[in-house]
């Protein structure tokens, strides 16, 4: 099967945008949020990062394809924080009827030779706690823990 990345258009930055913010938002409450607050937050984080949607400088948004079809998206931008200069994963999503093919770590393959081709050499994401799928596929490629946020309602 063969796998790769091309840029996300406007009608489906469209498609894609309102179920990616839903997604979050979700993502928030299940990690312990009102679903107000995280509806909120989502609102206003996809907002800043993607302020001009495909076009938004310093983002960049893929399509996931196998043999030419469409089956996920990834998200990444480059960023320079307290690990140094990394390739960020936003969002990374391979549609239900797809997943348990591999996808998700052939996306995350080509993730890894986007920050190769613009010379990074390291790729950082946050997983929700919970999402034990993801967070062993991060792993089986390498991925390591270095922050674990804890919350405790009272």
């Amino acid at each position: 099967m063969s796998t790769s990345l091309r840029p996300m258009t406007p009608d489906e930055y469209g498609a894609w945008l309102p179920a990616a913010r839903e997604h979050y938002a979700a993502d928030i409450t299940r990690a312990g949020a009102s679903e107000e607050l995280a509806r909120e937050k989502s609102e206003r984080d996809f907002a800043r990062l993607l302020a001009d949607g495909v076009a938004t400088a310093g983002q960049w948004l893929y399509v996931v394809e196998a043999d030419g079809e469409s089956v996920g998206i990834l998200w990444v931008a480059e960023r320079d924080d307290d690990f140094g200069k990394n390739l960020f994963i936003y969002d990374i999503q391979i549609d239900e009827a797809q997943r348990g093919r591999g996808l998700g770590r052939a996306a995350m393959l080509l993730a890894e030779e986007e920050a190769r081709r613009r010379g990074i050499a390291t790729i950082s994401l946050n997983v929700f706690g919970g999402n034990d799928v993801a967070q062993n596929l991060y792993r089986s490629l390498g991925y390591s823990e270095a922050a674990i946020y804890m919350v405790k309602r009272i």
